[in-house]
């Protein structure tokens, strides 16, 4: 199942980690002519995480399949917390969620051979321009505190294009 969703969904793989594929952008511009939203189809796997990042939008995450996914957030006050996300509302799951903008986050499915399939939708819409990937080093430096997150879903390095 996971691999015709990847195939039939058209879903390639994403620089923070998980597959996705943009199902919408809005032609419909913000005063400052930026695309009012934008809406993807995201697949994470066991193994294959979306590791700590930050936007400058507002992201609702919507539930679609597979096993729940937990989002993994540090607040602007450095406060940390998690949402699971699925259909399991009686055990504390929700079916969507709000990531507000700046918030740094991530997310995972903890299960062996687990998946789990969202859709997203960034509002004002999502660019590369105003996504920021994070290293381990980064956010240790900020927020000591969560040293154990930190390690388990932070990239050791990033690679950050030449200017």
């Amino acid at each position: 199942m996971k691999a015709q969703l990847i195939e039939r969904l058209k879903l390639m793989p994403h620089p923070e980690g998980g597959y996705y594929h943009e199902t919408y952008r809005s032609k419909l511009k913000d005063r400052e002519e930026k695309a009012l939203f934008s809406s993807i189809y995201f697949l994470l796997e066991t193994g294959n995480i979306s590791h700590f990042h930050r936007i400058e939008s507002d992201e609702l995450w919507y539930f679609q399949g597979g096993d729940a996914l937990t989002i993994h957030m540090i607040d602007a006050a450095g406060s940390y917390q998690t949402v699971k996300l699925g259909l399991d509302v009686a055990n504390g799951e929700v079916p969507q969620f709000l990531v507000p903008k700046q918030t740094i986050f991530a997310s995972s499915v903890e299960g062996e051979s687990e998946w789990s399939l969202v859709g997203c939708m960034v509002s004002p819409a999502f660019t590369f321009e105003e996504f920021k990937l994070f290293s381990q080093d980064e956010l240790l430096s900020k927020y000591p505190e969560h040293e154990e997150v930190i390690r388990k879903y932070a990239l050791s390095s990033v690679e950050r294009p030449s200017e």
